[in-house]
């Protein structure tokens, strides 16, 4: 009877861990990045994790979930103050090229005090992150309404919309989930980015 009941056990625990694998995928990132690219995009997200946990040995949905009203109330103010730039320079620079470019390529702004014609990052159009966050949106409304969104406007919105769909359908965005960890620390870093960056424009 012992046995029996240690044998129930354990495979009740070997059918949430299937369970849990299944429902967060990595079979879309495999089907759209090498695995030095994927090591690249973990490495994205443990550095967005760092940098907006006071712990740092807090799990990125304990993090996240603590500024997510702060992100409500006051935007993306709150990502200004905790990521710091010019480690996330850095960070650029410790990943590859090909994997950066694949998710994003820069365009030009102008600077609306200045005038001043400034380099500006955005979404890769048709590289393998749009193509990526297309695949996860296939089984996810609210992720696939996020990518027209994201492709119709070539951008990163800056509007708050995505703190609001996550706070609004938490099932959508289930914070325990890389692929939405990495969908979350690309968007808030490229704003981050996108607000910081003071480099001139030029054609070469």
């Amino acid at each position: 009877m012992k046995k029996a009941i240690i044998l129930i056990i354990g495979v009740a625990i070997l059918q949430v861990s299937f369970s849990c694998k299944a429902q967060y995928s990595a079979t879309e990132l495999k089907d759209n990045f090498s695995t030095e690219q994927i090591f690249d995009l973990n490495r994205i997200t443990d550095f967005f994790k760092n940098q907006i946990c006071d712990n740092k040995n807090s799990d990125f949905k304990s993090c996240f979930s603590k500024i997510l009203p702060e992100l409500l109330e006051n935007g993306w103010q709150t990502i200004l103050e905790k990521v710091d730039f010019e480690k996330q320079k850095e960070l650029y620079n410790s990943i590859s090229k090909s994997t950066f470019n694949e998710i994003w390529e820069f365009g030009k702004a102008t600077h609306p005090k200045t005038g001043l014609e400034l380099k500006s990052i955005g979404l890769k159009y048709n590289g393998k992150y749009q193509k990526y966050l297309t695949e996860l949106g296939k089984d996810n409304a609210e992720i696939k309404e996020y990518v027209e969104n994201l492709i119709a406007a070539g951008d990163f919105e800056s509007m708050g919309l995505l703190q609001q769909r996550i706070y609004k359908n938490p099932n959508d965005f289930n914070l325990n989930n890389p692929n939405i960890q990495l969908l979350i620390a690309i968007h808030y870093l490229s704003q981050n980015d996108q607000e910081k960056r003071r480099d001139k424009w030029t054609t070469e």
